[in-house]
């Protein structure tokens, strides 16, 4: 299916020259069993660096061996990012992966991006439009691009899976608003908590949206292109964002928790009220039988 290149990490840029391909994140599934694969030679959460059968950016990469089609970078939390692979070698891939892939999703609702790449010996590293320009396409540079794509995919799936459920706060709001309760839509916010909580466990510990890549321990020079690539794709301000919204419907589904403990504890207490005043009738109604049979 393909093979380990995590063992070519200090292999050699691409052959001199203006050199463009195109790098694809893909958001499979809630998770990958990386381990399953069999890699090897790999520490921590490190991804796991697989060449595709068919592709110069392949061959080079894991040194020299014959052409390749593309190389793919799998993420344990359930991305995988494409470099100058066909689309049909990403089906293939992706199909061939479906038995390691934890709860996937349906080809309709993977999230996506695409980064177009040129590599230019004698240029500045920099992005241009959807554009990056790089002064070679060593592996450690492209795991550093694939860190931030498959950041921005999860991002971009947990956002869209959260302003669905953001958007119901709004009636929820207005609902408590008018009648002082939460109704329907308290419910609904209930049974969306627990997704909530979910995606933000995901985001925190599975995808460490705000932890740098263990890579730049040992390679610190590539520290400033990292940078510049989390900084254009925003991911610490969409984080930031995600975070804000996962923390108000939190906090909304809280307030609808109180508001309907608030209504049962009163319901109990006019039942209570409710019992006392039928005994107090039940012995007045006595009394009143008794003084009438004197």
């Amino acid at each position: 299916m393909a093979e380990d290149v995590n063992t070519a990490v200090g292999a050699g840029p691409l052959a001199a020259g203006r050199l463009g391909f195109q790098a694809r994140a893909v958001l499979v599934g809630t998770g990958i069993d990386v381990a399953a694969l069999g890699s090897t030679d790999r520490t921590g959460n490190a991804p796991l660096v697989v060449e595709l059968i068919g592709s110069p950016l392949g061959a080079a990469i894991a040194g020299q061996r014959p052409a390749g089609n593309g190389v793919a970078v799998l993420f344990r939390y359930g991305a995988i990012v494409f470099f100058d692979a066909s689309p049909a070698a990403i089906t293939e891939y992706i199909r061939q992966l479906g038995p390691h892939v934890r709860q996937p999703f349906p080809s309709i609702d993977q999230e996506t991006e695409v980064l177009d790449i040129r590599v230019d010996p004698t240029g500045k590293e920099t992005i241009e439009g959807n554009s990056l320009v790089l002064t070679d396409a060593s592996l450690g540079k492209l795991q550093l691009v694939a860190d931030v794509l498959a950041k921005s995919v999860s991002l971009a799936h947990h956002e869209r899976a959260i302003e669905s459920q953001f958007e119901r706060i709004e009636p929820f709001a207005t609902n408590l608003d008018h009648w002082g309760r939460g109704g329907r839509a308290a419910r609904e916010l209930l049974q969306h908590l627990g997704g909530a909580l979910l995606a933000e466990h995901r985001v925190v510990a599975g995808a460490r949206i705000d932890d740098s890549p263990e890579l730049l321990w040992d390679h610190p020079e590539l520290e400033r292109l990292w940078a510049r690539l989390r900084d254009d794709f925003e991911i610490r301000e969409r984080s930031a964002v995600l975070h804000g919204k996962l923390a108000l419907i939190a906090k909304t589904a809280e307030t609808a928790l109180e508001l309907m403990q608030n209504r049962r504890a009163l319901r109990v207490e006019w039942a209570i009220v409710g019992l006392i005043v039928f005994e107090i009738a039940l012995t007045l109604v006595q009394w009143w039988f008794g003084a009438s049979g004197h």
